[in-house]
């Protein structure tokens, strides 16, 4: 007995010396990047709650900290309340603001004039030009898509729209609303609005539940467009696989529902897979990995509380049928923008989650490994701005913007 245990600790030691014995102490796998030191969570502020997560890690994961040397620098300045920002082919970055104008911005961060031909836009309260997406055949077809608020019959709704930038990039020609989130509220808040391109060209797109009491079981109402992520085509057709088509009923477009205000979408550069990043009230923000048909839970259950104080609902965080967020923040950092990084400029970001913390004041970096959150840490937190959206740039850095009057782009790099 006493050789076979020296014999077995002989194995462990080899076993962990190749990386192939240990676990976590909840289970998971190592981590794939063990040199990266484990910090205390980044918040330290008291809970609005004293929600139990779900399982370890769902919250208040550690801390990471970047060991690269990079630098942030003032990339462009003067945009008026941009929202959403996306890469040309040739490195330039176009860019949106919230009153309702598109920019160009140079690779040497020169900022260019109001691109015209958008249609009107109710910018008041959340509204305005939100989120932009160019087509994955933009240098033949040279089309944009846009998300924004449209007023309507009884107060406005979110709207996405499509047209081609001139050749000589002034306007927007031949502009077209090609999909509207029905019902039309009165409201100015909780419009979602982002957007995301599957593998096919087909176009995923986040809608909020308006916010007010009356229009938030909208959320769970599957006649109804609010508090989803629907999936179109370029057209704005229902995409033929998604998972409600032919329900009697049931809006074909709807992708996903029981959402609060989903601000980022972004795919995951090695599975494929849509995540979301959504505002919960106070206490709640999530992350969540989307799939097909899926019920994500609002105003059901919630990490979060009202702004008065009392319970959503009936005050609970889980209930059968219902997804669990893959991470939640409480008190909140209030996710708008996301994106993943794919490149090496700085290798220990690959495949990381950042997003733009607008009361968070900072730009959140989450290390994900098997669906799990594993790691957080807090970048820009220095400069007391609030950030709107993020951005992988074509030369590999991390680009994000600021959502005030006389904002800045940041450029994070080397």
């Amino acid at each position: 007995m006493r050789n076979q245990s020296i014999i077995g600790f002989i194995m462990l030691v080899v076993l962990s010396g190749l990386g192939l014995a240990c676990s976590s102490d909840d289970g998971r796998p190592p981590s794939e990047n063990p040199g990266t030191p484990k910090l205390d969570p980044v918040e330290t502020k008291p809970p609005n709650t004293d929600y139990d997560p779900a399982f370890k890690g769902q919250t208040r994961i550690n801390g990471v900290a970047t060991e690269t040397e990079y630098r942030v620098t003032e990339f462009a300045r003067g945009l008026s309340n941009p929202w959403g920002m996306t890469n040309l082919p040739d490195g330039r970055i176009l860019i949106t603001e919230k009153r309702g104008v598109m920019r160009i911005i140079s690779t040497s961060g020169q900022v260019g004039g109001a691109i015209t031909g958008i249609p009107s836009v109710n910018s008041s309260g959340q509204g305005g030009l939100l989120d932009v997406a160019v087509d994955p055949d933009f240098t033949a077809n040279r089309m944009v898509y846009w998300t924004f608020s449209l007023n309507g019959p009884g107060g406005t709704a979110t709207a996405v729209g499509k047209g081609r930038l001139a050749n000589n990039e002034s306007t927007i020609e031949n502009a077209e609303v090609i999909y509207t989130a029905i019902p039309f509220f009165n409201s100015t808040l909780h419009y979602g609005g982002r957007l995301a391109w599957d593998a096919n060209g087909n176009l995923f797109v986040s809608t909020g539940e308006r916010s007010d009491l009356p229009a938030r079981p909208e959320a769970q109402e599957l006649d109804a467009a609010l508090g989803k992520v629907i999936r179109i085509t370029t057209d704005g057709d229902p995409v033929a696989d998604n998972p409600f088509i032919g329900q009697e009923g049931i809006l074909p477009e709807i992708y996903t529902y029981g959402h609060r205000n989903p601000q980022g979408l972004a795919i995951h550069p090695t599975t494929g897979d849509l995540w979301e990043s959504e505002m919960g009230p106070k206490g709640g923000d999530e992350v969540n990995l989307i799939m097909a048909g899926d019920d994500y839970g609002w105003p059901t259950i919630s990490y979060g509380i009202e702004y008065s104080g009392g319970p959503i609902g009936a005050g609970i965080t889980q209930q059968q049928g219902m997804e669990q967020p893959v991470y939640y923040w409480d008190p909140v950092v209030s996710p708008s923008g996301i994106t993943f990084y794919t490149g090496n400029l700085i290798s220990e970001w690959t495949n990381n989650l950042f997003l733009a913390g607008l009361s968070g004041k900072h730009v959140v970096r989450l290390v994900i490994e098997d669906e799990k959150v594993v790691g957080e840490e807090r970048l820009l937190e220095d400069k007391g701005r609030r950030f709107r959206d993020v951005l992988e740039g074509a030369d590999g850095a991390l680009y994000a913007v600021t959502d005030e009057s006389n904002a800045i782009l940041y450029r994070i790099g080397l």
